[in-house]
């Protein structure tokens, strides 16, 4: 696959010791399973997600954005992302109807993270970019809810929600340092933009976590 133009080169953000990890094994494969339909079974480094089969990999690697970016929040040493997986389906924070899986479920998850990995998480239904700003200015990172072309911000947002991504931190003029867990390139896996450009991929809704 050909990467989007568009993509400058990222500077690091200064307050953010954040791994850079995607919820699919193998980083360059996430194009292709994004855009090309790749098989997510033939995904060759899926045991180091800690799936028990690479059928359960298959099926559950394409929800757990939400709990690749709790991940790279814990930093190195976490859990496996199905470790954090199972952690999470004993709160409740993913559910199944008629063989759907349904989540991030925000409240099971924020109790999940408090209770087994010592979190400071609060649920926001409702939030906006310049409160995401504040919420950053006291240290604390956001998983928030946005549309997953996020990852090609130089096309218009087609939508708003659906995909999880990790707020690290912002620069002196108000630019969003953020981590995408299904980012295609590195450029778009440790991403800056504006809040202008943000704001129309963003659903209002999140998690902070300190």
């Amino acid at each position: 696959m050909t990467p989007d133009p568009g993509s400058p080169a990222v500077p690091p953000c200064a307050t953010c010791a954040a791994p850079v990890r995607t919820q699919f094994a193998s980083p360059d494969l996430v194009g292709p399973i994004v855009y090309e339909d790749f098989d997510r079974a033939a995904d060759p480094a899926w045991r180091t997600s800690g799936a028990a089969t690479v059928e359960d990999y298959a099926r559950w690697c394409g929800h757990l954005c939400g709990l690749t970016c709790f991940r790279m929040w814990l930093g190195p040493g976490a859990p496996t992302l199905f470790a954090l997986r199972d952690g999470a389906l004993k709160y409740g924070a993913y559910t199944e109807a008629d063989g759907v899986i349904r989540g991030l479920v925000y409240a099971p998850f924020a109790e999940y993270a408090r209770q087994e990995h010592g979190a400071d998480a609060r649920v926001h239904r409702h939030l906006s970019v310049e409160e995401i700003c504040a919420l950053l200015d006291e240290g604390r990172q956001v998983i928030a809810s946005v549309h997953f072309e996020i990852r090609r911000p130089h096309r218009p947002a087609p939508g708003r929600g659906g995909h999880l991504v990790l707020l690290t931190g912002r620069t002196p003029d108000g630019s969003l340092h953020f981590h995408n867990p299904s980012g295609t390139a590195p450029a778009s896996r440790t991403a800056l933009l504006s809040p202008a450009a943000f704001e129309p991929f963003f659903a209002g809704r999140g998690v902070s976590l300190r």
